[in-house]
């Protein structure tokens, strides 16, 4: 029977069924947006690469935050921008896998990430004496090498699990390609069963990281809520990590919960929206709360804009 199952080699996307009338100015506005996510994230890069100043674990580690969400809407926004344009909306089988290892590999480097930098503020604030001892130069190296390596290996095993797999639909009731999504379409569910236990293994990962952020950031509260010049540093650098931090679990969980248990109740245009959510919100709010918020970036941009106007 297996022999019988054709070889996909295409999927059709099916999330901008109910778009039609609206793709001109969808298309425009996703194109302005997607150019402000450039814009904004390429900004503090360089900013922060061409000031020694910022050459600091903090602004390192902000500088590959900003690496990642144009690592991440690369991965999505140019092929949605073709779609909007496009009569039909298909993507290849190999382009479907990689889309969809960039779209978890992008979530996953953001929560390492955001974990590394909740250590930083905790040792900032908390260990200041020994802040440059703890978090040393190759010590940076190490943990952004971990946010990078770890999150791909992670993903890749799971979409090399389901490149193994043999799909009996080529349709995709979604804008671009999620790995859940790709596993559900396979012609036996009883071969999906290791599949499902490294992507619940794969949760449980990430959500020990949240754990680890929500603790050291409450840990922070406990230390500074006692201390003027302690409340000050981390309303400074640690709030806008939080406000990040919260939008981007919410969405993430929500997206996750929706496609697992909920997929088909939800009517098409706030699935859309609901599945966007991450990649909208996350590349933009990241450079603007957490980059140019703080005062060292603030006081270079004043330098940039003066010396432009003298």
């Amino acid at each position: 029977m297996m022999d019988n199952v054709s070889l996909i080699k295409m999927f059709f996307l099916s999330g901008l069924s109910e778009t039609v009338n609206y793709r001109l100015t969808l298309f425009s506005a996703t194109l302005l947006y997607y150019c402000l996510i450039l814009l904004v994230n390429i900004s503090l890069i360089v900013i922060i690469i061409l000031d020694k100043n910022l050459h600091e674990p903090m602004y390192i580690l902000l500088c590959t935050l900003c690496i990642n969400g144009l690592y991440g809407t690369t991965g999505s926004y140019p092929k949605f921008l073709w779609d909007l344009l496009s009569p039909v909306h298909v993507i290849s089988y190999s382009g479907c896998l990689v889309q969809a290892l960039v779209m978890y590999s992008f979530v996953c480097c953001d929560m390492s990430i955001l974990a590394v930098m909740a250590y930083d503020r905790y040792v900032a604030i908390c260990q200041p004496l020994v802040y440059h001892s703890v978090m040393s130069k190759q010590r940076l190296i190490n943990l952004v090498c971990f946010s990078w390596i770890t999150p791909l290996c992670v993903i890749g095993t799971n979409i090399f699990l389901t490149s193994r797999l043999k799909l009996c639909s080529p349709y995709i009731a979604k804008l671009f390609c999620v790995n859940w999504i790709i596993v559900k379409l396979a012609c036996y569910p009883a071969e999906t069963t290791v599949n499902n236990i490294v992507a619940y293994m794969t949760m449980v990962i990430y959500v020990f990281h949240g754990v680890f952020i929500v603790w050291s950031y409450m840990y922070l509260i406990k230390t500074c809520v006692n201390s003027k010049e302690n409340r000050a540093k981390f309303m400074q650098t640690c709030v806008p990590h939080l406000i990040s931090l919260v939008t981007f679990i919410f969405t993430v969980l929500f997206d996750l919960m929706n496609m697992r248990y909920n997929s088909n109740k939800l009517p098409q245009i706030l699935q859309n929206f609901v599945e966007v959510e991450f990649l909208v919100i996350a590349p933009i709010m990241n450079p603007l709360i957490y980059g140019f918020r703080l005062t060292k970036i603030q006081d270079r941009i004043l330098g940039v804009i003066t010396f432009q106007i003298k």
